[in-house]
């Protein structure tokens, strides 16, 4: 079973005793003495001891499980108080009052660490590192490799070309020929309509869920909105500086804010012109904003479940023709 899958044991076990341990109190019959079994100590075993156990035994980077049991156990002392009965309730009041201090030294731990992280990005930017390796490193030193450093990862790239792009080179990232792709189809200009229609969509969309709704649906939804008014111009950045790029015997896909996909022209079977719609499919992997991909690459070898991969770029045949005189 892959790695990827068994990460995700603690989460489906948290939503399992959640979901069954619901059930056990709200009840009232004879699977729990009609209401006289409500022990509070049943989902606590579960939520604090196998809980955390589980964390440790199916996420290999240490630092990573025992950040997600302290979520995972604070999470569960927030399902308990809504479905352990009060009158059942002796030590999880205590818990409810101590989650508040563990939430803040989290989120204080976290405050310093990116703060630590940005100005490690910040001082490589300055120092013309590749901006991809400028953003993990620092993430990946504190977090080592897996799905919350992936995450932080995209996340950090995302602020970054938000309120640092002016320090971003293109020609700063790994590559000895590089290719773009945000002329095709007009993706950039796309994206930077997106930018100005959230961007006037905002104000008036909270004053018309305030008024009609209610202030707290305005509030929410301004600062989803808020969230992706910095998601497309970080997008509408990233596309005009991050390049495809050929870097020895390796291709190097980079396009937006999608992590970067590093493929070996050894495993390349053909590449070819394409000019017809291609539809989502677990065997392909698509880079490209609107219209049709222009170019297809077939895999000798797949990657994970990918067999073909589509791109969109501005210039498809000299991209073809490099990748075809490098092989």
């Amino acid at each position: 079973m892959s790695s990827s899958v068994v990460s995700k044991f603690p989460l489906l076990f948290f939503i399992a005793i959640s979901i069954w341990w619901g059930f056990y109190y709200q009840s009232n019959s004879s699977l729990n003495d009609f209401g006289q079994a409500n022990f509070e100590f049943l989902y606590l075993l579960d939520a604090f001891i196998v809980l955390p156990i589980i964390c440790f035994l199916a996420v290999k980077n240490k630092k990573e499980a025992l950040l997600k049991a302290v979520t995972l156990c604070c999470l569960a002392v927030w399902i308990g108080s809504y479905i352990i009965p009060e009158s059942s309730k002796f030590i999880w009041p205590y818990l409810e009052n101590g989650r508040y201090v563990v939430t803040a030294l989290i989120l204080l731990f976290e405050t310093v660490a990116i703060i630590t992280v940005i100005l490690a990005i910040k001082t490589a930017l300055y120092d013309d590192v590749d901006p991809d390796l400028a953003i993990s490193q620092p993430i990946e030193r504190v977090l080592g490799k897996g799905v919350v450093a992936a995450i932080l990862n995209f996340e950090t790239r995302m602020w970054t070309f938000a309120l640092l792009a002016k320090r971003i080179k293109s020609e700063n990232y790994q590559g000895s020929k590089h290719f773009t792709y945000h002329e095709k189809d007009g993706a950039q200009s796309n994206l930077l309509g997106f930018v100005f229609l959230i961007a006037l969509e905002m104000p008036l969309m909270h004053l018309l869920l305030h008024f009609v709704w209610s202030p707290m649906a305005a509030n929410i939804v301004t600062a989803l909105s808020a969230l992706s008014l910095v998601f497309f111009l970080a997008e509408y950045r990233a596309c005009g500086k991050r390049p495809i790029s050929i870097d020895g015997h390796d291709l190097i896909i980079r396009y937006g804010l999608f992590q970067p996909l590093r493929v070996s022209l050894l495993n390349i079977k053909h590449v070819n012109s394409n000019d017809t719609f291609v539809a989502r499919d677990k065997k392909i992997k698509r880079y490209n904003y609107s219209g049709a991909p222009n170019v297809e690459i077939v895999l000798a070898e797949p990657l994970g479940q990918v067999e073909r991969i589509y791109l969109g770029v501005d210039n498809p045949q000299q991209f073809i023709t490099s990748i075809k005189h490098k092989q």
